[in-house]
């Protein structure tokens, strides 16, 4: 009876820690995506201005597009300029994702959590006051190096005990941010239109985004409770090998973050064997989010040169894509039960092939968004459900460590994917490009199922 109680107790605080991270992660995403539909006309301002370090950028920009052949089209050079953009702030991501990860397992997940809004907080009033583009990139920095706000949100579904309400956490987390990456932008395409002064039209969804952010804090503040119990964080704060600013050649060497070093360096490193099972589960996700986000990003090239999308006909694209995974993620993936995750993950990535074969050489609608529509399938579906299996490896003082790390790798792939992806597509082709790089999805598949025999043995 007594058992039975502590089971219910356990499920309605981990029920109300998913909530709130849920809430939280949501304004976040929110505030952060207020941006993107905004980007090329901000790139357009500034190149009006003549700012010397948005000219020393460009000049990079216009190399990248005589190297691979991209026409002179001020649609492509938006998307380009954009893109190189996306890769420095998920460089910086990279860099900071498992530092602030390992912070959070001395200190705890609330404090860095709120220490990194304030500097989100920082880096959207720099974005509002950015009369140059030199203040624009100083914003985009900033942010770039304090969006820790995700490895923390999955590092505390992490410390949930139960195996099913991690996978319900991180089925959320997919929720939040396919309803903040559909949202988010149509907020602030219309904010922006709203406003009287053309010179500063970006400056209202800017400070919007700081209200988001405030919000957050508050929230956060208020409702979030310490998921990192304080014996831990008091033995990690004591020991000589804790995670945390020590190691900090393991927390940004590639080496050691494919090899998750600075989990196997802590005083009670996990087996061997789960070592292995985490090395293959972080390649995996590297593999999959280099070829996913290379292609991600061409699509805007595909659907402008194939079938002349204007801007409002991608948001609408973009916008279907987030409908569908938000309902996937919040219908399908949360019931998946952890027996089932890597079949699961294997039949998503499956479903890529197609997916992808299907938009590469679509003629018509109907299959560029038969193609589209097992893309948002499988892309609801695969980051949930490995974050979901990379949580339940590591010690609780490991749990921010291991997931800061998984979180840079995936923001190392983004970072070279839609540079490598872009650079077979203008040389090689759109069916080409779309083609050779479904095939390549046989190489997460095949790092699944090494992974499968690995752990049935």
């Amino acid at each position: 009876m007594a058992s039975d109680q502590n089971a219910s107790a356990e499920d309605a605080r981990s029920s109300r820690v998913i909530r709130v991270v849920f809430l939280a992660l949501l304004l976040d995403l929110l505030g952060f995506t207020l941006i993107l539909p905004l980007l090329p006309s901000i790139l357009d301002h500034y190149s009006q201005t003549g700012d010397s370090v948005y000219q020393s950028l460009q000049s990079i920009v216009n190399w990248f597009r005589g190297a691979v052949g991209v026409p002179m089209e001020t649609k492509y050079n938006s998307v380009l300029f954009g893109g190189l953009i996306g890769s420095l702030y998920s460089f910086l991501q990279f860099l900071s994702s498992p530092i602030i990860g390992a912070l959070s397992d001395d200190y705890g997940r609330k404090p860095l959590l709120l220490l990194t809004t304030v500097g989100l907080i920082g880096s959207y009033i720099l974005w509002a006051f950015s009369h140059s583009f030199s203040m624009f990139l100083l914003s985009r920095v900033v942010g770039g190096i304090c969006k820790g706000n995700v490895s923390l949100c999955t590092a505390i579904v992490a410390d949930l005990p139960c195996p099913k309400a991690r996978n319900k956490g991180m089925a959320m987390i997919g929720v939040a941010f396919s309803l903040g990456f559909t949202l988010g932008p149509l907020m602030g395409a219309y904010f922006a239109l709203k406003l009287k002064d053309a010179e500063m039209f970006y400056q209202g969804p800017a400070m919007l985004a700081v209200l988001f952010s405030l919000g957050d804090l508050i929230f956060i503040f208020l409702m979030l409770p310490e998921t990192l119990q304080k014996e831990v964080t008091e033995c990690n704060s004591k020991s000589s090998g804790s995670s945390g600013i020590q190691q900090s050649g393991d927390l940004l060497s590639p080496v050691a973050l494919f090899n998750f070093t600075a989990v196997t360096r802590t005083e009670n490193p996990p087996s061997e064997q789960k070592m292995q099972n985490l090395k293959m589960l972080g390649l995996v996700y590297f593999t999959y989010l280099f070829l996913f986000s290379g292609l991600e990003f061409t699509l805007s090239f595909l659907t402008h040169q194939r079938f002349q999308f204007s801007s409002m006909q991608q948001g609408k694209m973009f916008f279907f894509i987030g409908i569908t995974m938000a309902v996937i993620q919040g219908g399908y993936a949360r019931r998946i039960k952890p027996g089932h995750q890597i079949q699961t993950l294997s039949v998503a990535i499956v479903c890529l092939i197609p997916a992808f074969l299907l938009i590469g050489m679509a003629w018509n609608l109907t299959l560029l968004y038969s193609g589209l529509f097992l893309y948002s399938f499988a892309a609801a579906i695969v980051v949930p459900c490995l974050s979901a299996q990379v949580s339940g490896h590591g010690s609780a003082s490991q749990k921010g460590t291991v997931m800061g790390i998984l979180r840079s790798l995936g923001a190392l792939a983004r970072a070279l994917g839609p540079i490598v992806t872009s650079s077979v597509y203008w040389l090689a082709g759109a069916e080409l490009c779309f083609i050779a790089s479904s095939a390549f999805f046989i190489v997460p598949l095949v790092l699944l199922s090494r992974l499968k025999r690995q752990k049935e043995e």
